[in-house]
């Protein structure tokens, strides 16, 4: 077990006066963020360091503190969640030591061991780690049915829906309006957005409910007391009348939005419904624009491909195109390449399917299918509208490809994208829809290949020297050693990544630029991999190729590139 009292040199006490000043802020705001830069102190966590020496606490330094589970049984998490405390270890006598972020609520602590028949000790905790901790052990809606139903009168937890919302008379509307009801489906909604989450899982099973967020790419189960699964069907009720859904229909599919306020950040949140065997499952995408970085070198875009990519996307004229799986990115690096390129000179029309992201300077157009708006008639009509550069959110189709490259060749930039596993494949994919080889071959100028590895947590990734006896068999071996660092990072998991081992994602790309070669075997419709030699001939690295350089630079893991990138044949 991690120590746990303090060892910094530089923390002294606090002086009487300073103390009282403390207490009152702690009292009043329940923060000490405030006190500490108008005395000087670096941080909430200095000044509550200064505290436990002054009062002869320890101080408890939870990232490095290794917690024992079977003093998670001491308390309810109602109790936990109500003083934000943490059993962290015993004392001789066999009293409980509980972290806790105000040291001078001694009636609290007096409530607590009432409460719980317990003898405690207390020990002082910076709040941030105090919550990533009780959240990590305790999850979504840890505060139990009962403790949800004793707060009806606290306020919605820092959630505003910016819409006005559809009520009816029936039972399942009634109790979808409960405040724990209402409560607890805030809180799933501002942790997911707190932790980055980009899909929110909301699943009926036979033995309850499940939640799980997906987090860099990847599903994280979120844990649950199992009181939460009373609240099933009021969660999916009130989920529906957010997003303006029939509440009453539970046979069919169902889609909708919500427009929320977190912490003063404008979410969007596409909602689809869908009746399984033991109920509705729920699946949410959360759109934060806030956290997104739409510019081509904050995607993760290394300096050669950005500057190679920057040249393919000031073309005059020509199709650019963007190739990878669902979730891949696509639409991020559309929207960065299209903030690369638009001025108040160029003229940027999109037609997309669903708008993720609202671009200020660029005409978007939402395709509705039922009316027969769809990508082709769309992109007929931008073409009347004087543009300069067109995106076209996908090509499904024969006539959306025509339509496309008819726009190229009268003198537009044309962006898309397609779901092929590589830059080479494009030419195919195209044929296979019918287009002619030489209408593809006279206006692609680029494909961009791209998926997306998990960065490493900086705060807990560990050195590794590679065994040349079990790394893959095409690890560039000469750029490691060029390299001269000796190692590479494996992801361990702390309290900062959830466990990962990974914070954030980043792209690798391939980029396949059009050249003479490359142009001529797309006329003669050559195969995929004939086309793949070309354009490697030419300079092209793969996304295999990107991975690795990556896992050099100490971003990301081997691990990554074997889960995301195929190797080279």
């Amino acid at each position: 077990m991690a120590s746990s009292q303090s060892t910094s040199s530089n923390i002294s006490p606090l002086e009487g006066r300073h103390l009282q000043l403390a207490r009152e802020a702690l009292a009043e705001h329940g923060r000490l963020d405030e006190f500490a830069r108008l005395y000087g102190f670096e941080s909430e966590e200095e000044v509550l360091r200064s505290i436990a020496l002054t009062m002869g606490m320890p101080f408890i330094d939870i990232p490095n503190y290794e917690i024992d589970p079977e003093l998670l049984h001491t308390f309810s998490p109602k109790v936990i969640h109500r003083y934000t405390v943490f059993p962290v270890g015993k004392t001789d006598d066999q009293s409980i030591i509980i972290a806790t972020k105000n040291p001078f609520d001694v009636n609290s602590l007096d409530q607590i061991a009432a409460e719980c028949g317990r003898s405690i000790e207390a020990a002082v905790a910076a709040p941030t780690e105090l919550i990533k901790l009780i959240k990590a052990h305790f999850g979504v809606g840890a505060e139990t049915v009962e403790g949800l139903m004793a707060q009806k009168d606290e306020d919605a937890g820092g959630l505003e829906v910016l819409e006005d919302l559809d009520f009816d008379s029936s039972e399942d509307s009634a109790m979808a309006q409960e405040a724990s009801v209402v409560r607890l489906v805030n809180e799933i909604l501002i942790e997911a957005v707190n932790s980055g989450t980009s899909d929110i899982h909301i699943e009926s099973q036979a033995k309850g409910i499940k939640i799980r967020y997906r987090i860099d790419g990847v599903l994280q189960t979120q844990p649950m007391p199992p009181e939460i699964n009373r609240f099933q069907a009021a969660i999916t009720s009130r989920l529906k009348i957010m997003s303006r859904m029939n509440i009453a229909e539970k046979r069919i599919p169902q889609d909708g939005r919500i427009k929320l306020k977190i912490s003063g950040r404008e979410i969007d949140i596409r909602v689809s419904i869908i009746p399984m065997l033991h109920g509705e499952s729920v699946v949410m995408r959360v759109l934060d624009k806030d956290r997104m970085n739409f510019t081509l070198q904050g995607i993760g875009m290394d300096l050669d491909i950005y500057q190679q990519f920057g040249e393919v996307i000031k073309q005059p004229h020509g199709i650019v195109l963007v190739t990878g799986p669902t979730g891949s990115g696509k639409t991020t690096t559309l929207y960065s390449a299209l903030n690369e390129i638009k001025s108040d000179d160029t003229k940027i029309i999109t037609t997309e399917d669903p708008i993720e992201y609202q671009l200020e300077g660029i005409n978007q157009i939402q395709v509705h299918h039922k009316v027969g708006l769809t990508f082709a008639t769309s992109l007929r009509a931008i073409l009347r509208h004087d543009p300069d550069v067109c995106l076209v959110g996908e090509i499904r189709d024969q006539e959306t490809a025509e339509n496309a490259i008819q726009a190229a060749l009268t003198g537009h930039l044309v962006f898309s994208t397609l779901h092929t596993n590589d830059a080479a494949g494009v030419f195919m994919r195209l044929g296979d829809m019918g287009v002619e080889p030489f209408m593809v071959s006279s206006t692609v100028e680029g494909i961009l290949a791209q998926r997306l590895v998990r960065r490493l947590c900086p705060h807990c990734k560990e050195k590794i020297e590679p065994d040349r006896d079990i790394m893959p068999s095409d690890f560039p071996w000469e750029e490691y050693e060029a390299a001269n660092t000796g190692y590479l990072y494996k992801s361990v998991g702390c309290r900062e990544c959830r466990g990962s081992g990974y914070s954030g994602r980043a792209g690798i790309y391939e980029l396949l630029v059009a050249n003479d070669e490359v142009k001529q075997m797309a006329t003669e419709a050559r195969t995929t991999t004939e086309i793949k030699e070309a354009a490697i001939r030419g300079g092209m690295k793969t996304l295999r190729q990107n991975a690795w350089r990556k896992v050099i630079d100490g971003r990301t893991t081997v691990d990554e590139v074997i889960r995301v990138a195929k190797a080279d044949h």
